[in-house]
């Protein structure tokens, strides 16, 4: 009978140690390719979902800057549907124009901006309007906020015309408590909102403003 070589047995181990962690590396480049993709698509691969729904609001924008109504007494404005253009917000400091739709749902801000329903409306003459907007995905539109700065103006241009707003503080809350910024104030004011820090959202930036401007006959 043949002996078996003595060399043959610890071979046998040897392939199966290298196979193991040859397939071992090879499962964590393809874990690390995955991530890397999913990351990619939620900073960047979102966006083309936002960017349709802004190109769609385009002719309704447009109407409403060549053409704006008059405003209507309190009260009597049409219900905004959500997901509906609401109006289009600018601030120049962080170079943002882009259309607010109404409301904030999860499915609300994959279009823009979203305008909180249960806040005042900038037509109403007083009260305060609430914006929230992603940070990091769906075209990220306040990524920048922070920059923006007290005395810098943002506007809202609405189918009622154009509200001014001069920026009066830009702050930091946890998650849990920032929901007392969206408190109605006697005069009209703005507040916008978003996670805070970048690529996380244990807080919320903040950022308020005054109304120093509005279309005739606001308020009535």
């Amino acid at each position: 009978m043949a002996s078996v070589p003595a060399d043959v047995g610890t071979s046998k181990k040897r392939f199966t140690w290298h196979t193991a962690l040859r397939w071992f590396g090879v499962l964590c480049l393809m874990g690390a390719a995955y991530f890397a993709g999913y990351v990619a698509w939620l900073l960047w691969g979102t966006g083309i979902q936002t960017q349709q729904a802004q190109n769609s609001f385009q002719p309704t924008v447009q109407q409403w800057e060549q053409h704006p109504q008059a405003v209507p007494p309190i009260g009597t404005a049409p219900r905004i549907l959500p997901g509906d253009a609401y109006a289009v917000i600018v601030i120049p400091r962080i170079g943002l124009d882009m259309v607010v739709v109404q409301g904030t749902d999860y499915e609300d801000l994959k279009k823009g901006p979203g305008h909180y329903v249960d806040t005042a409306n900038p037509w109403d003459g007083t009260g305060r309007v609430g914006i929230a907007g992603h940070r990091t995905t769906y075209l990220h539109p306040f990524f920048n906020l922070d920059q923006v700065q007290p005395g810098d103006t943002i506007s809202l241009i609405t189918r009622y015309g154009r509200y001014d707003y001069e920026v009066t503080a830009n702050f930091v809350l946890p998650e849990a408590t920032a929901g007392k910024v969206l408190t109605q104030t006697p005069d009209p004011t703005l507040v916008l909102t978003t996670c805070n820090p970048k690529y996380a959202s244990s807080q919320r930036l903040i950022v308020t403003a005054k109304l120093v401007h509005a279309p005739p006959g606001s308020g009535q």
